[in-house]
């Protein structure tokens, strides 16, 4: 399962991200607009979760829309979740021990992508995306 070293590690590489401090927790922004920060549950989230309160180390993530928040938590509901304090937020938190490092890193690099320039985004996947192969010509 994944780690906060994971989490840094993922995140750093991403093209202008900065790491730093915001009230003593971690978080990671791509030219000064957050996209992951660590976001241990406050005691109102703890009185509205009740019993579903998870426990563990949970990390916060942008997301590009609130239909993309709602598909991610209907897609991974035992990774995934929200509380009332995110109602009407593109984010989702996310449980650190549940979730594997390939699976981290999509959502890292999805919420990099709701955050960064869209210069910066477009170079970015133009770097990663496999070349398409050319046709051989016709003679």
């Amino acid at each position: 399962m994944a780690s906060w070293a994971d989490v840094r590690r993922i995140a750093l590489a991403l093209p202008e991200t900065t790491e730093g401090e915001q009230q003593g927790r971690a978080r990671w922004a791509v030219r000064d607009k957050p996209f992951a920060w660590e976001r241990p549950l406050r005691p109102s989230d703890l009185r509205d979760l009740g019993a579903r309160a998870p426990k563990g180390e949970i990390l916060a993530l942008r997301v590009e829309h609130l239909l993309a928040k709602e598909a991610r938590l209907a897609a991974q509901p035992s990774v995934c979740f929200t509380t009332p304090h995110f109602d009407g937020y593109p984010a989702v938190l996310v449980r650190l021990g549940k979730i594997g490092v390939a699976d981290l890193k999509e959502l890292i690099v999805e919420a990099w992508l709701t955050r960064a320039p869209k210069t910066l985004a477009t170079q970015y996947q133009g770097a990663v995306t496999v070349p398409k192969r050319k046709r051989p010509s016709r003679a």
